[in-house]
C-alpha cells in the first residue's frame, strides 16, 4: 500500500493553486506547507505532496479515485477551469475496462492528471 507520493513542481504557487481547485471536488485540501512543500489529502492525511525546487525531468501520471462519474466530471471542469489543459476528457477507457470512467489533464508542468472510477454507471 502506498503511503504517500511526492513530485516537483517548477512554480510552487501556481501548482498550488492548481491543485487546490483541481483536486477539490474529491475531496482533496491543502493541509500541510512548509518551505516549498504542500501536502495535500482526505481527512487530515497528506498523501500527494508538490515540491519546489527543482525543474520536472520527467512528466509523471497519477491517478485520483472517485466515488461516481459526477465527481469525474467535477474534476475535469475544476481541473480546466484552474487552468489545466486537457488531455482526455471525461469518459468511458474500455480499453481498460468496460466500467473504467476517467478524464486527464495536464498540470501547469505538463503532468498527466487523472480522476477515475471503476463501479458501473450509477449516476
Amino acid at each position: 500500500m502506498i503511503d504517500h507520493i511526492g513530485v516537483s513542481v517548477s512554480d510552487f504557487d501556481r501548482s498550488v493553486a492548481f491543485y487546490t481547485k483541481a483536486l477539490a471536488p474529491l475531496g482533496y485540501a491543502l493541509l500541510k506547507t512548509y518551505g516549498k512543500a504542500a501536502g495535500f489529502g482526505v481527512d487530515g492525511k497528506p498523501d500527494f505532496w508538490i515540491e519546489a525546487g527543482h525543474t520536472p525531468k520527467d512528466k509523471f501520471h497519477v491517478s485520483f479515485r472517485a466515488s461516481g462519474r459526477a465527481l469525474v466530471r467535477a474534476f475535469y471542469e475544476a481541473a480546466m477551469a484552474a487552468g489545466g489543459k486537457d488531455n482526455g476528457g471525461p469518459g468511458i477507457r474500455e480499453h481498460y475496462h468496460k466500467d473504467y470512467y476517467g478524464a486527464f489533464v495536464l498540470d501547469p508542468d505538463g503532468h498527466n492528471v487523472e480522476a477515475c472510477c471503476h463501479e458501473a454507471f450509477l449516476d
